[in-house]
């Protein structure tokens, strides 16, 4: 199945869709380092660089499914949750996309705070216009933790399908077991330049994270977040005030920092995945992504909406996951 994406940044969604067997046929974004990361990883890609504003679908017409995650500040707790008054929303062009390219399927995913009672009549409004289009239409609030991310990660996801005369789109079920602690998943990155304390470090890191957070051009830099943040980071043993170029030495003492390469698997990145730029725009890159494994669990469950013959051929992410 094939599916066109919008804000794919680092390509944690595009990631996802791809391991649910989604083939994508355009990756649009705006900023250029993000593009280059999807070009280094999947050159394959047909990434497309330029605001969604100036994107059109209409060559895209039937296809399987429209994607992305719209920028999140008009909507979040952290800024001032202006919803359609922000000019970063781009839920009206995302949905000028479905009316353009009518898919069979749309999942579109946001912060929490789009679930907020100010946003009810913003999110009727969106959910009209789906509905007028010939959608049937969900939005859910799923935890990353619970499909196997060591993060606290809330995002909302809407999910709008064509009727195909059957059951209607179920949602993924939860992973059955706890996600690894930070010190579990970050252990031997730790303890990559010989690290004498990691394994003690490890022991203390006995909790999954916070949410990582990225910040965006105007706010925010290469750390894990406010005063809030840091001290839920401290309790488990790292400094979160800024982000470390490599992992600790040998003879480190102290709280050891996040490197880009630990935070990236923090929001469930294989280590494969590269990314473009210096610490800073890789950092924002990271912490903005939408987590593959989430992406992936509910792909699946579209994929198999919209083609329920078809038996998956292998394991699904989450269920490797969730063995392991």
């Amino acid at each position: 199945m094939n599916v066109i994406e919008i804000c794919a940044g680092a390509g944690g969604m595009a990631l996802g869709l791809e391991q649910a067997g989604f083939q994508a046929q355009a990756l649009v974004e705006i900023e250029p380092a993000a593009c280059q990361t999807l070009r280094i990883n999947r050159p394959q890609w047909n990434v497309i660089e330029a605001d969604v504003r100036e994107f059109h679908a209409d060559a895209y017409r039937g296809i399987d499914l429209l994607a992305g995650g719209v920028p999140c500040p008009p909507f979040s707790v952290a800024g001032k949750q202006l919803g359609a008054n922000d000019e970063r929303d781009l839920f009206p062009e995302a949905l000028r996309l479905v009316a353009e390219c009518q898919p069979r399927a749309v999942m579109l995913e946001n912060v929490r705070g789009l679930l907020d009672p100010a946003f009810t009549e913003y999110r009727a409004a969106v959910t009209h216009q789906l509905v007028a289009l010939g959608y049937s239409v969900d939005w859910q609030l799923l935890q990353a933790a619970d499909y196997g991310v060591s993060q606290l990660r809330p995002r909302v996801i809407l999910v709008a399908v064509r009727d195909q005369g059957q059951t209607a789109f179920t949602w993924p079920a939860k992973c059955p077991t706890a996600p690894p602690t930070v010190g579990e998943l970050l252990v031997d990155l730790m303890a990559e330049h010989g690290w004498a304390g990691a394994q003690a470090w490890s022991t203390q890191a006995n909790a999954i994270a916070p949410t990582i957070v990225g910040g965006s051009k105007k706010h925010g830099g290469p750390d894990l977040g406010p005063t809030r943040a840091r001290k839920a980071w401290a309790a488990l043993g790292v400094d979160g005030k800024s982000i470390a170029d490599t992992a600790p030495a040998a003879d480190f003492t102290g709280m050891p920092r996040l490197t880009t390469r630990m935070v990236a698997r923090i929001q469930g990145f294989p280590d494969s995945w590269q990314f473009y730029g210096r610490k800073t725009p890789a950092y924002r890159q990271i912490g903005n992504a939408f987590p593959p494994p989430v992406a992936c669990a509910v792909a699946q469950q579209i994929a198999r909406y919209l083609q329920p013959a078809i038996k998956p051929q292998r394991t699904s992410v989450l269920e490797a996951v969730c063995h392991e």
